[in-house]
């Protein structure tokens, strides 16, 4: 399964959390230590925002591992918001359009898990992606649809109830077609100024997902620490660094949505939510 991060807050360089923690992303590229597969080497993308309003994007087929310019180009780049992603394939082809995280206009969306019998969806769901849309998936993947589908399903204007009612659409696809392997997802969205992500699964064993929050990130030692207050939000499949000081486990069946200094989980199948200081 992938590994991915997601940063908002000051403006920090992506080396910092890309390679100088103690479980890096590009040391979970190479052997993660909470996903039935260790290795992610089927490529790897980032996305930030820095000037435009339209997100940066690179991706490319590597390993992340074994990537310079990956390097290189997290050594420079500074930005107040971003993701990360290193990918393991569940079947389809390791090309660059089938690389995380996928761009709309301004918003980002990456994604870890699968749908249970996508080849035999796939078709469907397919159908269901508005016309509008359509000519901008460009690759093969069920994340991409995903994305395509909470765009359709009001992404942009009420992302809780898009991600619900997208979850909604798959598993009518995959009951009608009579599949029984289950759907599971951890995913992140952002417009560039919010997170919204979630942790479900049809199977109650969802992929792994946390977060950590405070006025700014350090990296000291290969540990990563929040300075204490409000500001930073960091969001991830797996923490960083073998510290729990910091780190918040999304409980199975919750959104996430940060903005600001504000976290919010909400469950998947009720309306109210809870504020976490």
């Amino acid at each position: 399964m992938c590994r991915w991060l997601a940063y908002s807050g000051s403006p920090l360089r992506l080396h910092a959390l890309l390679f100088e923690t103690q479980n890096s992303l590009i040391n979970q590229s190479l052997a993660c230590q909470r996903a039935s597969v260790a290795t992610n080497g089927d490529g790897f993308g980032v996305g930030w925002y820095g000037t435009q309003k339209k997100p940066g994007l690179y991706r490319d087929i590597r390993p992340a591992w074994n990537d310079d310019n990956l390097r290189s180009l997290a050594e420079q780049i500074e930005s107040p918001l971003f993701f990360a992603h290193v990918r393991a394939s569940t079947g389809t082809a390791t090309t660059r359009q089938n690389c995380h995280p996928f761009r709309h206009d301004n918003w980002l969306f990456m994604h870890n898990g699968r749908i249970g019998g996508y080849d035999k969806v796939r078709r469907c769901l397919e159908f269901q992606i508005p016309e509008a849309l359509y000519n901008e998936r460009i690759g093969t993947t069920d994340s991409e649809i995903i994305f395509m589908l909470l765009i359709g399903n009001g992404l942009l204007s009420d992302p809780a109830n898009a991600y619900r009612k997208t979850i909604a659409d798959i598993e009518t696809a995959m009951q009608a077609q009579g599949v029984t392997e289950p759907l599971r997802l951890t995913a992140c969205a952002t417009d560039g100024e919010r997170l919204y992500a979630i942790r479900y699964s049809s199977d109650q064993a969802a992929p792994t997902l946390f977060y950590a929050q405070g006025q700014q990130v350090q990296v000291e030692n290969g540990t990563c620490a929040f300075t204490e207050g409000a500001g930073s939000v960091l969001v991830l499949s797996e923490p960083l660094d073998r510290s729990d000081a910091c780190w918040n486990e999304v409980p199975e069946g919750y959104f996430l949505t940060a903005i600001g200094d504000r976290v919010t989980l909400q469950p998947v199948a009720e309306a109210a939510t809870r504020a976490v200081a």
